[in-house]
């Protein structure tokens, strides 16, 4: 893609003036169409070393309220990101609804380097880029302006640049190893990039190259590029995408109208049986962190199922400092402004350790489908996202286990009753549980086709018996057990 590349030629200078002077302009009032319509914007700055990416995104900040955008510069990955999923250190940068993030380098930068240093096989390479190009397309397809620009410059360009800030006793420190390194083999990087470049350029999220020999056209490459792509995006809003047909692996699953919910287990059988299963995993989660494999844990289920005792029967077997369970309501208002998805990036554990997920990102295709809060293309959209989610923490070397707890609509009427009648057990039911509760078998069939849908061979489904919530204890320990032994064998 970068070789032989023909460039537009540099308008005169009282042209570049007043197209530089209009497209500032143009960004300066988009800013508050953006705001108001919800639409946030991510902008890649990739390039050679020395093209003036600092300096691009710089200039492009000056038409934007400060209050509108963040700039991050992304480093190589610290030990600490090294420990989770190779996406998570830039989804939780992404911007909330109506506003800017500027990332100086990024994944393109990260891939690329390492592929260039001898750190990357083909077969991890492939992987990676079927993981931008996921990251990339959920991003657009929720309303995400992307754009991708990579500053170009010739070889001798870059040392001319090199040797010049050289020469500055202040400005030598702008020079590293790695802008040195790429010079010296520049042809070997321009085959890396263009590659890499080919392999993740996309309709919805193509590559810019900028000519950034002259750093004011580059500006101007750069800003009529941004305003065009809002122009679009405001266009483009209200468009439904496309839904993906699923690619994969599933494992079939009954209906919940198929569940048999009469198993139960005594009470001196479930003593003697917990006491060996939490001991049991004690012991593995021990070995879990010495061999730094990351564990998610999901609980899906009935209002009043019991799983809140059911992880804590789990969580009683685990060290404290190795484990943390995330109790999911309603999103803040600065998870809302953002992919859903992305709280549940914010929470992922760090390899060795354990997460559980007390209600999860299943709420999209459940409460959210139901009530109204996203819309049906959003909903629809979501399986696939979801299990795209899900494999790059599977391919990420995570145990991933989802639990479905359920009781049949006496039980939870019972199990209600009880709690509206025992002051103690009173904060436990709300309103909104008896108003859920009258959309039963709209819930039901909801919860089929998620399970359905959602069940991949790499992530699958558990269904806990829970009318004995005992029974759905020791149940929920062995499955937790040998998935663990599984994995660490």
């Amino acid at each position: 893609m970068l070789k032989n590349m023909q460039f537009t030629e540099k308008p005169e200078e009282n042209e570049l003036k007043e197209r530089l002077k209009a497209a500032r302009e143009k960004l300066s009032a988009q800013q508050m169409l953006l705001k108001e319509h919800k639409i946030p914007v991510l902008v890649l700055v990739e390039g050679w070393g020395t093209a003036g990416k600092g300096h691009l995104i710089g200039q492009i900040i000056r038409n934007i309220d400060p209050r509108f955008f963040k700039v991050a510069p992304m480093d190589r990955p610290t030990e600490e990101e090294r420990r989770k999923p190779f996406l998570c250190r830039y989804f939780t940068k992404i911007p909330e609804a109506g506003k800017f993030m500027f990332l100086d380098s990024g994944w393109m930068d990260e891939i690329t380097g390492s592929v260039l240093q001898g750190e990357m096989d083909q077969k991890t390479y492939e992987q990676r880029i079927g993981s931008i190009r996921r990251f990339e397309r959920q991003l657009t397809d929720n309303g995400y302006l992307l754009l991708k620009f990579f500053c170009h410059i010739s070889e001798k360009e870059q040392k001319k640049r090199i040797l010049a800030l050289e020469e500055d006793i202040d400005t030598r420190w702008r020079v590293g190893k790695d802008d040195k390194w790429q010079n010296k083999n520049y042809d070997k990087c321009v085959e890396v990039f263009g590659r890499y470049m080919e392999d993740t350029n996309a309709p919805s999220a193509p590559w810019y190259v900028i000519d950034a020999k002259s750093a004011k056209w580059a500006e101007l490459q750069a800003l009529e590029t941004l305003t065009q792509g809002i122009d679009v995006a405001l266009q483009n809003q209200s468009l439904a995408v496309p839904l993906l047909q699923n690619v994969f692996p599933l494992e079939k699953m009954p209906k919940l109208a198929e569940i048999q919910l009469d198993k139960s287990i005594g009470e001196e059988e479930y003593k003697e049986e917990l006491n060996t299963l939490q001991k049991k995993l004690s012991d593995l989660h021990n070995r879990l962190y010495r061999k730094k494999v990351p564990v998610v844990i999901v609980y899906e289920g009935w209002d009043a199922a019991g799983k809140g005792g059911n992880i804590k029967r789990i969580t009683e077997a685990l060290d404290p400092r190795g484990f943390e369970v995330h109790p999911i309501a309603s999103p803040e208002p600065h998870e809302k402004a953002r992919h859903y998805l992305w709280r549940f990036w914010t929470r992922l554990p760090k390899t060795g350790h354990i997460a559980i997920f007390d209600r999860s990102w299943y709420g999209r295709v459940m409460v959210e489908r139901l009530e109204g809060f996203c819309s049906e293309n959003d909903w629809k959209r979501a399986y696939n996202e979801m299990n795209e989610f899900e494999k790059e923490l599977h391919d990420w070397g995570a145990v991933i286990i989802k639990f479905w707890v359920q009781i049949d609509k006496e039980t939870q009427l019972t199990r209600f009753t009880d709690r509206q009648n025992t002051p103690e057990k009173q904060w436990k039911i709300t309103d909104e549980d008896w108003r859920n509760r009258e959309k039963w078998d709209a819930y039901e069939v909801a919860v089929d086709e998620m399970i359905k849908k959602t069940s991949t061979t790499y992530a699958p489904w558990h269904i806990l018996e829970s009318t004995d919530k005992k029974y759905a204890r020791i149940k929920a320990l062995k499955i937790v057990i040998e998935e663990l032994e599984r994995a660490l064998k």
